[in-house]
Order: C-alpha cells, then sequence, then structure tokens
C-alpha cells in the first residue's frame, strides 16, 4: 500500500491537520501518514515547492503527496493531479505543483465537479478523500479528466556566463543558513579553478567540505546534501547578521588567467 505524505501551512497548534489525517483514516484506516512539515509559512507557495521539490524523491515511487497550500485562495483554479517522476501530488491548482520540477509532469487531471462541493476546509473535504483513495488502489483519472496546463509559478533562475554565475537565496533554513539556487553542476561545469563568492560585503575565495569547518562566529559557504550553494555562519545566524533574506543576490566570480 502507497505512502502518503501531507505538506501544509496550517501549523501545528490547530485541529486542521489531525482532522485531514482523521478523514483519511475513516476511508482507509491502514493508510500509512508521513507528515512532510506543516510549518510552512502561511501562503508560501515558493517555501511549499521548494520543501517538497527537495524531498519526494527520497520516498518510495508511487508515493501519494497531499500538498494542501493556499487553496481557497482566488489564485486557486480548482484542484488537480500530478504524476512526476512515478509519484502521485495532490493538491491545489495554484502554482505550486507547477515548481516541483523543471518540466511539465506526465499526466495531469483536473478533478471534475462531481468530487468539488462548497468548502471552507477543501484539504479535509476536496484533497484527503481523493488522497486515501488513490493510496489504496484508485487512479487520478478515476476523479477528473485531462488538463493541458496547470497554473504556473516561475521560480528565479541563475544567469551564468564564463564570467560569473548570479544567483539568489531560495531559503532560509531554521539555523539561519541561506540555500540558494546555485547548482554545482553548473559551478563546476565553468570553474576555472579561481573564483570568488559574494554576499552582502563579504568575499569567500574557498568551498568548505563541511559546516564546522570554519570557526564559530566565521562565514562558510559549501554545496549541500541537495547540490545548491549555501551559505551561513558557523554556529551563528546567517541570515540575520549578514543582513540576508530570501530573493537576496549572491554571486560567484570567476577569476580566468587572461583576465
Amino acid at each position: 500500500m502507497a505512502l502518503v505524505t501531507f505538506l501544509s501551512d496550517f501549523g501545528d497548534g490547530d485541529y486542521y491537520v489531525p482532522a485531514v489525517k482523521a478523514k483519511m483514516l475513516s476511508i482507509n484506516p491502514q493508510l500509512n501518514i508521513i507528515d512532510i512539515t506543516h510549518k510552512v509559512e502561511a501562503y508560501d507557495i515558493a517555501h511549499a515547492a521548494f520543501v517538497l521539490r527537495s524531498v519526494y524523491k527520497e520516498f518510495p515511487k508511487g508515493t501519494i503527496h497531499l500538498v494542501a497550500l493556499n487553496s481557497t485562495s482566488s489564485m486557486t483554479d480548482g484542484y488537480i493531479g500530478i504524476k512526476l517522476e512515478e509519484h502521485i501530488f495532490v493538491g491545489p491548482n495554484n502554482g505550486v505543483l507547477s515548481m516541483l520540477a523543471d518540466y511539465d509532469p506526465g499526466i495531469v487531471v483536473k478533478f471534475a465537479d462531481i468530487h468539488i462541493k462548497d468548502s471552507t476546509f477543501p484539504a479535509k473535504d476536496i484533497l484527503a478523500p481523493i488522497a486515501a483513495k488513490v493510496a489504496s488502489g484508485a487512479a487520478i483519472h478515476d476523479f477528473g479528466g485531462p488538463l493541458q496546463a496547470i497554473r504556473q509559478m516561475m521560480p528565479r533562475q541563475i544567469k551564468a556566463t564564463k564570467k560569473q554565475i548570479v544567483g539568489h537565496v531560495l531559503r532560509m533554513d531554521g539555523y539561519g543558513n541561506l540555500i540558494t539556487n546555485i547548482p554545482k553542476s553548473v559551478f563546476n561545469q565553468l570553474n576555472p579553478g579561481k573564483f570568488s563568492v559574494e554576499f552582502s560585503r563579504e568575499v569567500m575565495t574557498k568551498l568548505h567540505p563541511s559546516y564546522d569547518s570554519v570557526e564559530p562566529g566565521d562565514c562558510f559557504a559549501l554545496f549541500n546534501s541537495l547540490d545548491f550553494l549555501e551559505i551561513g555562519i558557523n554556529h551563528g545566524h546567517g541570515g540575520d547578521l549578514l543582513g540576508l533574506k530570501y530573493d537576496s543576490p549572491v554571486v560567484i566570480n570567476f577569476h580566468r588567467e587572461e583576465e
């Protein structure tokens, strides 16, 4: 039986999370429901997409992912299911599912009106029953028909030349470390051997193998487990101390001998 993961911006101090789980378990008490997080910042689609994109491939293929975020907003154009990398995602059509990959999903289904009801709590009343039934063996096609295109949100893209890579902060984690959108693969392709990483008022000329490769209070720059450039301060809150936040620029300059 497939796993169901659950991601939302509900927090953990209200009844919303257990109510959604209870709805799924009332349909199939044998479901294995795994919380990804419910501490996505309220209405923050980019945050939710970053977290889900970073972790969903770690789950077995065939896992069902329930995404509940900003689902009653005017930005939401119905509710959809998609298939991506042999995973099934069920959520609102508000752009969050468009940010899980750099290409279109193989299957997109818009859930039919028969499964949609007026509700102030669509995560429980609409999405939870569909997720539970799909996890129990139904197909997402059973709940609607093909949708040509889902609502898109375009994440920040890097700008890369032989001279530099210009990226931005994607996320500040709970330690205050700043995760950027600069991928290791692009850096390795362009790196001539000498480079500098510039952010805020800092300039660094080397990358570090781990967070504690520098003394407490010093800056580090490394490629993390997601293979994205991450910067911060060992035993310090990099976001606060460096004055960086979401979308702050980070630049890698390459220094070639002919220059």
